[in-house]
């Protein structure tokens, strides 16, 4: 039995050694002949990975960067409403002061509308020269609401003017503890329900509103439901 297994494994040595020496004379004919050994194919094939790796990695990298590139551009071309912001705004600081507004700027999102961001205390009488202007002569409230941003409220309106066919958006930031501000109803009437909205729904208090009482919930409703931190109260 032990002669068995010794014959078993001497053949298969010398099967090895037979393998190990053919792959060695294989090698040496390949080098005779000028040929690549499995090692250094291996090799090459391993670099020309690594080279397409790093070329595609480079293009990729190219083509981020011109997007930012191009997305930068986009930027910084001119609306076509730049003119008519810079008049708005020169004609409103030169008199009423150069305070009067927090910030402007043409909303590119939203058709390039020319945006005022009018100082709390100012808002009202932006509003009035807005309306009453006649280089401005914003005679149409087309859009007016309310929103609650957690740490401020806004009020929005959004003004036309049908004798020059032009727009203007009109904003105020609100302290969102107090949120009071001046009403604009008694220069567009079309502002009464919109504001009686914005109380009854987030408490902005309107300022010499002829009427300004709830206008979608009870009277005995218990806080303003559009406001983020709203919890309906339990009857029971």
């Amino acid at each position: 039995m032990s002669d068995e297994k010794d014959l078993e494994l001497a053949k298969k040595k010398a099967a090895a050694a037979a393998k190990a020496k053919a792959a060695a004379l294989a090698k040496k004919k390949r080098e005779l002949n000028g040929e690549k050994s499995d090692e250094q194919l291996a090799k090459e094939k391993a670099k020309a990975i690594a080279i397409a790796k790093a070329k595609a990695a480079a293009a990729a990298k190219l083509k981020a960067k011109k997007i930012e590139n191009e997305e930068v551009k986009k930027e910084e071309v001119p609306s076509k409403n730049d003119p008519l912001l810079n008049k708005y705004v020169k004609l409103l600081t030169s008199q009423l002061g150069n305070d009067v507004l927090e910030q402007f700027y043409i909303n590119k999102l939203s058709k390039h509308i020319p945006t005022l961001i009018a100082a709390r205390e100012h808002y009202f009488q932006i509003a009035k020269l807005l309306k009453n202007d006649e280089e401005l002569a914003f005679d149409y409230l087309s859009e007016f609401h309310g929103t609650d941003f957690e740490t401020y409220m806004e009020i929005y309106l959004h003004l036309y003017s049908f004798k020059h066919k032009q727009s203007v958006v009109l904003k105020a930031k609100l302290d969102r503890d107090n949120p009071r501000i001046e009403s604009v109803q008694p220069l567009w009437e079309g502002a009464d329900w919109p504001e009686r909205e914005a109380y009854d729904l987030l408490g902005i208090e309107f300022i010499s509103h002829p009427n300004l009482k709830r206008i979608m919930l009870s009277d005995d409703w218990i806080g303003h439901p559009l406001r983020k931190d709203y919890e309906e109260v339990d009857d029971e």
